[in-house]
This record gives structure tokens, sequence and C-alpha cells, in this order.
């Protein structure tokens, strides 16, 4: 009996430690080397490569507007649902319990009640603190609640692979995506430890059905429903002069469409590289095209959080890789007064690039993500004078600073980033 036993739990161990390597394993590089500097970010051939490489289509005759903070976030998601007239579909890795996850589940309850469909896919692992109470006053109304890869005994081998993406499309016709979450933490104007800095996008045009298009994905994977017809996909109409293009990522195939993208602007840049990551912990491969940027003279600036980061563990991985970037030149600076959430690339002063997509390995080949891509000098002086007003409420890490970390500090970077390839 007791022998039994024995193999009895050396086989539900063995089973265990295999599913766990499974799932911490590195995911398999497809990118080998570094994109090589071929053109600059303001020639043609930049914007028809990067919709090659990347297989986003580029868009035209779109209208982008910057909401900072939940003060302007928040009011403008849950004005366009109150207006909805036929589809509302939300897809978030975050929504928590709380004032802000009320709101939105009685304005979208109220919805359903009138008609509207609604659709809500919530990842399985990043809302996990969420209360039942809220799913019901969704649910009884008539919205459509899901959430994305739960676990199963059967699915055990995926479990790390999870959705980012932040989505809200209303109408098939106005869509939002960006870095906040459905949660408190993103209420206020980032005035505070309590109040998260952050920026989304609300966007109109003819680049709205790609982000139906990407909602579309991952609600076929969860509920085999394929969303089809005009109500989703209305003729899309011109409402702003920027091209834009939405760029996906996916397990198991696909990730590699998100890392190539970046690393290709990065390699377009020509004057100044601006970086703004919640979390920024790049592989060995990002970090070279960093640093080859800075080799031909490009000014590469990289605001990330500070010890009031929601993961230091985070903080700890990407810290131990800033010495080569601090004697290369590369300028890193902590943003002070709270939380830093932003997921922000800009590419000299005609490109940018926001949504779910952090710098590192999570982001780039784990889960799924949405970016979207915007062409436009003028918009892009939007996204700089941003990322210079959170420049002034930050601190410049000096390579000084950084070597004259107690011992204690530097084991334990050293030790998060053997972690990187989860971080």
């Amino acid at each position: 009996m007791r022998t039994g036993l024995t193999y009895a739990a050396i086989a539900v161990t063995t089973s265990l430690l295999t599913i766990l390597v499974i799932n911490l394993a590195p995911q398999p590089r497809v990118l080998r080397s570094i994109v090589p500097h071929r053109f600059d970010s303001a020639d043609p051939q930049f914007a028809k490569t990067m919709s090659s490489f990347s297989q986003g289509q580029l868009f035209s005759s779109n209208a982008v507007q910057t909401l900072v903070n939940g003060d302007e976030i928040f009011p403008s998601m849950l004005q366009a649902i109150r207006v909805a007239h036929s589809t509302i579909d939300i897809e978030t890795y975050i929504y928590w319990s709380g004032a802000v996850g009320y709101e939105f589940a009685t304005s979208l309850a109220a919805k359903a009640k009138e008609g509207v469909e609604v659709r809500v896919l919530v990842d399985w692992v990043g809302s996990l603190p969420f209360d039942e109470d809220l799913i019901q006053i969704m649910t009884r109304a008539g919205v459509t609640f899901e959430r994305y890869r739960p676990i199963h005994w059967y699915t055990l081998d995926r479990v790390n692979n999870r959705t980012h993406r932040r989505l809200l499309i209303v109408d098939g016709r106005v869509a939002f995506t960006g870095g906040v979450g459905i949660a408190d933490n993103w209420r206020g104007n980032a005035r505070n430890p309590d109040e998260w800095r952050d920026t989304h996008y609300r966007i109109e045009g003819m680049a709205v059905p790609a982000f139906q298009a990407a909602f579309a994905q991952n609600w076929l994977e969860t509920t085999g429903e394929s969303l089809q017809g005009e109500k989703f996909y209305p003729a899309p109409e011109p409402a702003g002069e920027l091209d834009a293009q939405l760029i996906l990522s996916s397990q198991p195939n696909g990730s590699q469409d998100v890392e190539l993208m970046m690393l290709t602007a990065i390699a377009a840049a020509q004057g100044h590289l601006r970086i703004g990551m919640a979390y920024f912990v790049p592989d060995d491969i990002a970090l070279q095209q960093i640093l080859e940027a800075r080799d031909r003279g490009v000014s590469v600036d990289v605001l990330v959080p500070n010890s009031l980061t929601d993961v230091p563990l985070t903080r700890h991985g990407s810290r131990y890789f800033w010495g080569a970037l601090l004697q290369a030149g590369v300028r890193i600076f902590e943003f002070q007064p709270t939380m830093y959430h932003p997921k922000l690339l800009i590419v000299d002063d005609v490109w940018s690039s926001f949504g779910s997509v952090n710098l590192d390995e999570r982001s780039l080949r784990l889960n799924d993500e949405a970016t979207l891509n915007v062409y436009g000098k003028d918009f892009a002086k939007t996204q700089i004078d941003l990322f210079n007003q959170d420049l002034q409420r930050s601190r410049q890490i000096s390579l000084e600073e950084w070597q004259a970390r107690s011992l204690r500090e530097k084991m334990t970077d050293w030790l998060a980033s053997r972690l990187r390839s989860q971080l």
C-alpha cells in the first residue's frame, strides 16, 4: 500500500514539475540578430517595410485622441459605452473589483438591457481579484461575460500564455487601446501613489475594423462564436488625417510580429528614440538594437517606474541590464510620483507606438498583445510633449549611482535578471 502511494506521489510530482518546466521554459527565438539600419523613420520605405514585416495593414484617415490618466480615460470610455447603439466589445487583462469596476459593470448592464450586444472578455489570471457580484450585475442584464484561458487540466501547458490586450470597440466605429486596466488603481491624475500614471487612446477611422478583428480573434478561441456582419464591421468612414497600423501578437503563432516591429522601429531611428515602459526588461537582441542606435548617434531616453512599481521583481531584473546602456550614453529616468504604466515608443518626430506591449520577453513572446503605430509629425509632437512632461516629474539615474548600488541590491538585481524570460 505504501509503495503504491509512493509511486503515485512520484507520478504527481513528476507531472507537476513537467508542467512547470513547459510553462517556464524560455520561448524559442525567431529573431537571432538585430535589424540592420537601412533607412530612416521619415523614409517612405520605413512604413512600407513595417507593413510587410508585421502583417499589419496601414490604414489612412484616422483620428486618435490622447487620454491622460483616469480623470480623462474613464469618462471617455464610459461615454462611448453609454451612446452605443448595437455592439460593445471589451477585452482586458485587468478588471478588478472597486468603484471603477462597478461603474463599468452597471454601464454595460444598462446597455445590455437596452438591447445592445455586450461582450466582455477578461484574462483569467489578470482578473482574479474580481467580485462575483459584478459579474452577476452584467450577466443578469444580458452581458456575455467570459474568461480567457481559464485553468483546466487540459490547459495546464499554456497557463503562462495570457491575453494582455486592452481593447474596447463600440458599434464597430470607435476603439480604445492603451495601458489602462479597469480598476481603481488608475483613478485620478497621477498626483500620488494611489493614482497610477497611464495613457489611453480613442481611435476613429479606417483602422477601427482591425481592432474589432483583434477582439474577434480571442473571442472565437474562447467561445467558438464567430463575429460577422455589418453590426461588427460597418463600412469604415474617414475621421482624420493620420495613418495607423494595428500590430498583434499571439501564442502559439505570431508572437514575433511585435518584436520584429519594435526592433525595426528602433533600427530606423535617426535623431531621438524615446521609450516609456511600465516594464522594461529587454532581451539581449533588443539591448543590442538600442546600443546600435546609440552607436549611430541617436539620443535615447528611457522612462520607467521607480520603487513604487507594482512588480518590484521586474524593476530589479531591469536594473541589472542598465550598466551597458548607461555607459553608452542612454539616459534612464525613473518616474517619481506614482506607478508609471504607459507603453510608449517614439521614433524621431514622426512615429509613435502605444498599446499593451512592454519591452520585455513576456510581451514579445508569451502574451497576446496589441499595439497601434501612428505615423505623423503633429501626433508625434503631442506624444513627445507628454513624454517630456513626465520627464520633468522623473529623476535621472547616473552610471555612478547604478555602480554604487549596495551588494544586496546587486545580488537581488542579478537573481531577478535570471528570470528575464518570465518578467
